[in-house]
């Protein structure tokens, strides 16, 4: 099987770390051109952003399947034939990859292919957000919260984290890493409908505490 992918430099690595199958044959993609050009069984958009744009160049791809790193949009807003995957930063590297709920025979279809790679997934719900993303943006905004109140540092409050819930990373440096414009983007779509997302002072961007 023939997989072409489109990642960053650091979600590359997380693959590469993470390893496939030998009967799997990897070809790296460098832009959104050179994806469409390469003849693939399956392709990656791991670098996808939502505009009209990139969407109709990607259809040309299908009916290949075709994974896009859509965390916020969900099925409703893609076109039949493109699979949610999330793969913010740190994210394909973990043991699991999660995947956006697909019904019917396309279960069968993502089965075959993750088995092929080697890689074990999980169905969540076709939800904004997804489940992991949602929680480790809860998790870093409520970080930001007890920054605000003086409750403790970010080193202080990173090595907690660390410590008392055996997270790979702290709250601020997870949120560094996965980029806090990604937390931000999820957190405002999710608080149109819960105002339990409401962004903390800081992580949006009204000051910065070091």
């Amino acid at each position: 099987m023939v997989v072409a992918i489109l990642a960053d430099d650091e979600t590359k690595v997380e693959i590469t770390g993470k390893g496939y199958s030998d009967a799997v044959e990897i070809i790296w993609a460098d832009s959104l051109q050179s994806l469409r050009i390469i003849e693939a069984d399956v392709y990656f958009d791991l670098r996808f952003v939502y505009d009209n744009e990139r969407i109709a160049r990607l259809k040309f791809l299908l009916p290949k399947p075709l994974f896009v790193n859509a965390v916020i949009q969900t099925g409703k807003d893609l076109p039949e034939g493109f699979f949610r995957i999330n793969a913010w930063p740190t994210m394909m590297k973990r043991k699991i990859i999660e995947l956006a709920a697909i019904e019917g025979s396309e279960t069968n279809k993502i089965k075959k292919i993750f088995d092929a790679l080697g890689w074990e997934f999980q169905l969540v719900p076709d939800i904004t957000g997804m489940i992991t993303p949602r929680i480790i943006s809860m998790i870093i905004n409520e970080a930001w919260f007890s920054l605000a109140e003086n409750i403790s540092t970010r080193d202080e409050i990173d090595t907690a984290m660390k410590l008392g819930t055996n997270y790979p990373y702290g709250p601020f440096e997870w949120g560094d890493r996965i980029g806090l414009y990604r937390i931000r983007e999820l957190l405002k779509e999710l608080e149109k409908t819960d105002t339990r997302y409401s962004i903390a002072p800081g992580l949006g961007g009204e000051f910065q505490w070091r």
